[in-house]
């Protein structure tokens, strides 16, 4: 009667492990499942962050472009502003010219909290300001 016990013991952890991989199985489908859907959500990502690099890529090229268009019209002014242009110096007031050019360059500054978007900005007519000294500033 020994062996029929052993036997019978035997075919219990027998099922016991079969139910145990059976459980393994479905968690690792899982797994799986959960990998696959993290995998396309990294891709996705990833694809966002190429298209970022690539737009700051453009946006950088922009700014030196203008940066160098700015540099170009500088080096034109000073140029034209220079003693030894034809024209003579005393009807070339230098200093209004680029005082005047910088106030154009300057960036418009808009509140933090302002409501305004940016095509009512576009929209606006310039509109002249007070400054803090009392005389009017064009913006």
């Amino acid at each position: 009667m020994g062996t029929l016990d052993h036997v019978k013991l035997l075919e219990s952890k027998v099922a016991k492990a079969i139910d145990f991989v059976k459980r393994l199985t479905e968690e690792n489908d899982q797994l799986k499942d959960q990998l696959d859907s993290y995998q396309k959500q990294v891709d996705e990502l990833e694809a966002l962050i190429q298209s970022f690099k690539e737009e700051q890529g453009r946006i950088e090229e922009e700014i030196l472009s203008a940066l160098n268009r700015l540099n170009q019209f500088e080096d034109t002014i000073d140029k034209s502003l220079s003693p030894s242009a034809s024209v003579p110096s005393d009807d070339v007031p230098s200093a209004d010219i680029l005082e005047a050019v910088e106030e154009i360059l300057a960036p418009v500054e808009i509140p933090e909290n302002s409501e305004t978007t940016g095509a009512e900005i576009m929209d606006t007519p310039v509109q002249e300001q007070q400054s803090s000294e009392g005389e009017a500033q064009p913006q």
